[in-house]
C-alpha cells in the first residue's frame, strides 16, 4: 500500500509542472479570451498601455449573428461548413478508395505510396501557392482543353460571384431542426439491420416526428432575431477545396492503409472462402473494422478545416469576401481593425465549434476505457 501510495505521489509531482503549465497557458488563455470577447476593448485607444475595457456582456456575440455589419462573418461560417463538410467527405472517400487499391498490392507501391502521401509534407503556404498558379483565370487548368484543341475555360476559380444552395439566415433555426431530422433518420437507417426495435425508436421516429413538425408549424419557430438576408455556397470556394483535399487524402490513405496491413490475413481468407467478393469484403469486414480510424479522420480533419487560414490567405488574399472563412475574418478584424473583443468573440465561436467535434470524441473515448 505504502509503494502503490509513494507511486502514485511520484507520478503526480512529475505531472504536476505540465499541468500547471497547460492550465496557465491553455486554459488560463481561454478564460481571458472569454473576458475580453465580453468587453468593448477596441477602436482608437485599443493599443494604449492601458486601454479601456468595459464589460458588456454577450453584445459581440449577439451582433456577429443578428447584428448588420456581422454580415460577412455569418457568410465565413456558412463557407466553413461548406469546407468542413466536403473535405471531410473528399479526403475520407478519395483516401479509402487510394488505400483499398494500394491494398491490392500493385506494383510500385512504395512508390504510389509516397507520392500521394508527399502533398502532406508540403505546408499550407506552399500548397496553396502551387494551386494559386493552377487555378489563374488565364493559365494553370483554364487553358488545358486548348492543348486538345477545345476553346479554353472561363471559370472563375477563386472569384466567381456565382452562388447555390442559397438560404435565408432567418431560416436558420428551421434549417438546423431539419438537419437534425435528417440526422436522425439517418442513425436510425444505419442502425436497423443491429437493432430494429431500438433503432425506431430512439431514432427513426423522433427524426420523422421532428421533421414532420417543422414541416406543418415551422411557422411559429421565431426569427425575428436575424437579419433577412441570404447566403449560400460560394463557387469560389471551389479551388480551395480541391487544394484541401488534395493535401490531405493521403493522410487518410496512411492511415486506412495501415488499418488494412493491420487486418488478419486468416480473416480475410476465410471471409474469401466464405464466397465474399473483394467489394464485400471490404463493405462488410475491412472498413466496419476500420471504423476508430474512420472517427479519427473525421475528428482530425474538422479541426484542421476550422483553422484554415494559411491556406485561404495563399490562394486568395485576406480581402476576398467570396472565399472567407471565421479563422481569417478573426485575424483581421484583431490585428488590422483592432477591434480585439469582437475578435475574441470570433476565436470563441470557432473554439466552441471545435468542441462540438471533440468533446463527445473524448468522452466515448473515456467511456471505452472505463468499460475495459
Amino acid at each position: 500500500m505504502r509503494e502503490a501510495s509513494r507511486d502514485k505521489l511520484k507520478a503526480f509531482l512529475t505531472l504536476l509542472p505540465s499541468m500547471i503549465l497547460i492550465g496557465v497557458f491553455v486554459y488560463g488563455f481561454i478564460g481571458n479570451t472569454i473576458w475580453t470577447s465580453m468587453t468593448d476593448w477596441g477602436g482608437m485607444g485599443a493599443l494604449a498601455l492601458e486601454p479601456e475595457k468595459n464589460f458588456i456582456g454577450l453584445e459581440n456575440y449577439i451582433d456577429l449573428f443578428t447584428g448588420f455589419l456581422g454580415g460577412g462573418f455569418r457568410q465565413d461560417l456558412v463557407n466553413a461548413v461548406y469546407y468542413s463538410v466536403l473535405l471531410l467527405a473528399g479526403a475520407v472517400g478519395l483516401g479509402m478508395f487510394i488505400a483499398i487499391l494500394l491494398d491490392q498490392k500493385p506494383r510500385g507501391e512504395d512508390v504510389l505510396r509516397t507520392i500521394f502521401l508527399y502533398p502532406m509534407s508540403l505546408s499550407f503556404i506552399v500548397s496553396g501557392t502551387i494551386w494559386r498558379w493552377l487555378l489563374a483565370p488565364q493559365g494553370g487548368v483554364n487553358v488545358l482543353p486548348t492543348y486538345f484543341g477545345f476553346e479554353p475555360l472561363t471559370f472563375s476559380w477563386l472569384s466567381s460571384q456565382s452562388a447555390t444552395l442559397v438560404f435565408n439566415w432567418q431560416d436558420l433555426l428551421r434549417i438546423l431542426i431539419y438537419i437534425a431530422a435528417f440526422v436522425l433518420i439517418l442513425v436510425g437507417l444505419f442502425l436497423l439491420r443491429k437493432d430494429q426495435g431500438r433503432a425506431i425508436k430512439r431514432w427513426l421516429v423522433p427524426g420523422i416526428l421532428l421533421g414532420a413538425f417543422v414541416w406543418l408549424f415551422g411557422g411559429i419557430i421565431p426569427d425575428a432575431l436575424f437579419m433577412e438576408e441570404e447566403h449560400g455556397f460560394n463557387l469560389a470556394t471551389l479551388g480551395i477545396i480541391m487544394a484541401t483535399i488534395w493535401q490531405y487524402s493521403g493522410y487518410t490513405m496512411a492511415l486506412y492503409l495501415a488499418g488494412f496491413n493491420g487486418i488478419s490475413q486468416d480473416l480475410r481468407d476465410a471471409a474469401m472462402l466464405d464466397g465474399a467478393s473483394q467489394f464485400g469484403y471490404y463493405r462488410f469486414v475491412a472498413i466496419p473494422m476500420l471504423k476508430p480510424i474512420t472517427i479519427s479522420a473525421v475528428i482530425i480533419l474538422s479541426h484542421i478545416s476550422l483553422k484554415m487560414f494559411d491556406l485561404i490567405f495563399a490562394m486568395t488574399g485576406p480581402d476576398n469576401a467570396e472565399t472567407g472563412h471565421p479563422a481569417l475574418t478573426m485575424y483581421l478584424t484583431t490585428f488590422r481593425a483592432n477591434d480585439f473583443a469582437r475578435g475574441a468573440a470570433i476565436a470563441i465561436v470557432l473554439f466552441l465549434i471545435a468542441a462540438m467535434f471533440i468533446v463527445p470524441y473524448l468522452v466515448g473515448q473515456y467511456r471505452q476505457r472505463g468499460r475495459r
